[in-house]
């Protein structure tokens, strides 16, 4: 029975692409799911076509896993036996004749809408002020509100990833507070930068308070207990404050990074400035916001039905 070494497989990985603690666990998944594969059709070396195109059709018909699920699978397969065919040349990747086409339907951003935002930011604008007490420690609750709403801001104005801005570390941002060093995907590192006024004194405030109270080198941003804020706690607190506000569907980190997108270009921002900013290696990805977009203008047309207006 063929064996998989995928720990081996994954640390290369990370020692030679530096990719991301996610990605990385993803491998291992799409390993040792078909780890099990070929333990329950007791499949032996040498593997097949045959056997790759068998277990397509498992992953589809039994598991029925999504198009972008088994499209990851056998990419993440694929690149795992041309690694080990690298290593021992009497081992031949089994994809070497195999074609395989996953159609995955393209699904749109969902961009968070203008008046949502702007109740979100009202809101919770109002809530801190109406529970604001000076002195207060960075931990307290009300200071973790005003951290929340600080966040969401610059999700909005930065397009960051949740992961990217929970990892700053407080000598990451500028002296001014205008601009932040970013650690991407695949340990890319981007500048991105805080162009509103108030919200980068705003900022400048909190970081000159982080320096102060910590060294360069920790987490910008803090959780209750003075530990670096994780994506998902910031998650759960979005759906907290979605439940509160009743907005439906829920606000998700990532919302905000298409809303960020999806405003610059319709603002005029040149499509290729959007692509930097999100840190995007690829422009198609970043051509979808355009499609959001020209999705919006089509409805706001239809809104306003000219000939209707005239007739």
């Amino acid at each position: 029975m063929p064996h998989l070494d995928h720990t081996a497989f994954v640390n290369s990985r990370r020692d030679e692409r530096s990719l991301g603690h996610h990605t990385l666990r993803a491998y291992a998944q799409d390993l040792r799911t078909f780890a099990r594969f070929i333990k329950v059709h007791r499949l032996t070396e040498p593997l097949s076509k045959d056997d790759i195109l068998a277990y397509h059709r498992h992953l589809r018909d039994e598991l029925g896993a999504k198009p972008a699920t088994i499209e990851r699978r056998l990419v993440t397969l694929k690149s795992y036996f041309a690694w080990r065919a690298d290593r021992n040349s009497a081992l031949p990747s089994p994809f070497a004749d195999v074609r395989i086409s996953v159609r995955i339907p393209r699904r749109l951003p969902r961009p968070i809408d203008r008046d949502i935002l702007r109740a979100v930011l009202s809101a919770n604008d109002g809530t801190i002020a109406a529970q604001s007490t000076p002195g207060a420690e960075d931990t307290a609750p009300t200071s973790q509100d005003r951290v929340t709403l600080l966040i969401i801001k610059l999700l909005i104005v930065t397009g960051l990833r949740i992961s990217e801005l929970t990892n700053v570390k407080v000598r990451e941002v500028s002296p001014d507070s205008g601009q932040i060093l970013v650690n991407g995907k695949g340990s890319k590192e981007r500048i991105v930068f805080v162009p509103n006024r108030e919200l980068q004194e705003e900022f400048r405030r909190y970081s000159q308070m982080r320096s102060e109270h910590g060294s360069l080198a920790s987490p910008l941003f803090l959780n209750t207990v003075g530990r670096r804020l994780r994506a998902a706690t910031f998650r759960k607190r979005l759906r907290a404050m979605s439940k509160r506000l009743g907005i439906e569907p829920h606000l998700t980190p990532h919302r905000f990074r298409h809303s960020a997108a999806t405003l610059l270009i319709e603002e005029g921002i040149d499509i290729r400035m959007v692509q930097a900013l999100l840190g995007h290696a690829n422009l198609k990805t970043t051509e979808i916001y355009v499609r959001v977009s020209n999705h919006a203008l089509r409805r706001a047309l239809e809104r306003a039905d000219i000939l209707k207006i005239l007739g």
